[in-house]
């Protein structure tokens, strides 16, 4: 049994283990190895960097486009920080927070603030106009989280 595994390239100990626990199961892939060196970040969940950015590939189109698409984010979710300001308004004139759930401000609220701290991460520790984007939509929920607390309460 053991040419025979390692005919198939799958002489390691955890395809092994899976042979000696099921003698006739055949394994059509080897059983995942165990990285001897630190896995690279995004092995981690992060995406890896783009050939325009990391200069591997370096497309002058794909460039414009990244280009483009940071600045229509930068822009979009720029907007959005001026879109709080009607609810701001709004729950600071009147004492009826009854249509806001603090579930759903407190939600959005950390996920700003995550992505905010993931942005900065994944840029070296440094913060970037799309992280303080971020964290501009983060203090704005908060407001309004503050508000819908002090008409509640």
């Amino acid at each position: 049994m053991m040419g025979t595994l390692a005919a198939a390239g799958m002489d390691d100990p955890a395809s092994r283990s899976v042979q000696a626990r099921a003698p006739g199961l055949r394994l059509a892939y080897p059983a995942p190895r165990l990285a001897e060196e630190p896995a690279p970040l995004h092995s981690l969940g992060a995406m890896p960097p783009t050939p325009a950015v990391s200069g591997n590939i370096a497309s002058p189109i794909r460039a414009t486009y990244l280009r483009l698409l940071t600045w229509a984010f930068t822009f979009f979710n720029s907007v959005r920080i001026l879109s709080y300001l009607p609810t701001v308004w709004t729950l600071s004139h009147s004492s009826d927070s009854s249509q806001h759930s603090l579930w759903t401000w407190g939600t959005w609220f950390f996920a700003n603030v995550t992505m905010s701290l993931w942005l900065i991460e994944r840029n070296g520790s440094r913060l970037d106009r799309v992280a303080a984007v971020n964290i501009c939509n983060a203090v704005m929920c908060l407001a309004v989280i503050v508000l819908i607390v002090v008409a509640r309460f």
